[in-house]
C-alpha cells in the first residue's frame, strides 16, 4: 500500500521561502503524475501542482510564478519550492496521485505564513 510522509512545513514571514518534501513507500511512484494539495484552515482540499512522470508541471494561478514542483523518481521523492509566501498559503500540505488517482492520504505538513 502507498503512503506518503510529507515535511519541510513551518512558520514563515511574508515574502520568505520553504521547500517541501514528500515520500512515497510503494512500487511505481514513477509512472504516476504527481501533486501537492493544500487545506486552509476551516477551507476544502485543493490542488496545488501537478507534475507528469515526464516532468511537465501545471499550477494553480494563485501560485503560478512563486512555487516550483520538482520530482526525483529515484528517491520516490516529490519536492515544492515555495517562494514569495503569503499569508493566505498559510495551510496543510498533502502530497498524493492527480485526481482521480488519489490513493491514501498522510499527515500533511503545516505552513503557516505570518509576520
Amino acid at each position: 500500500q502507498v503512503q506518503f510522509v510529507e515535511s519541510g512545513g513551518g512558520l514563515v514571514q511574508p515574502g520568505g521561502s520553504l521547500r517541501l518534501s514528500c515520500t512515497a513507500s510503494g512500487s511505481f511512484f514513477s509512472i504516476y503524475t504527481m501533486a501537492w494539495y493544500r487545506q486552509p484552515p476551516g477551507k476544502q482540499r485543493d490542488l496545488v501542482a501537478t507534475i507528469a512522470k515526464g516532468g511537465g508541471t501545471n499550477y494553480a494561478d494563485s501560485v503560478k510564478g512563486r512555487f516550483t514542483i520538482s520530482r526525483d523518481n529515484a528517491k520516490n521523492t516529490v519536492y515544492l519550492q515555495m517562494n514569495s509566501l503569503k499569508p493566505e498559503d498559510t495551510a496543510v500540505y498533502f502530497c498524493n496521485r492527480d485526481l482521480g488517482f488519489q490513493v491514501s492520504w498522510g499527515q500533511g505538513t503545516q505552513v503557516t505564513v505570518s509576520s
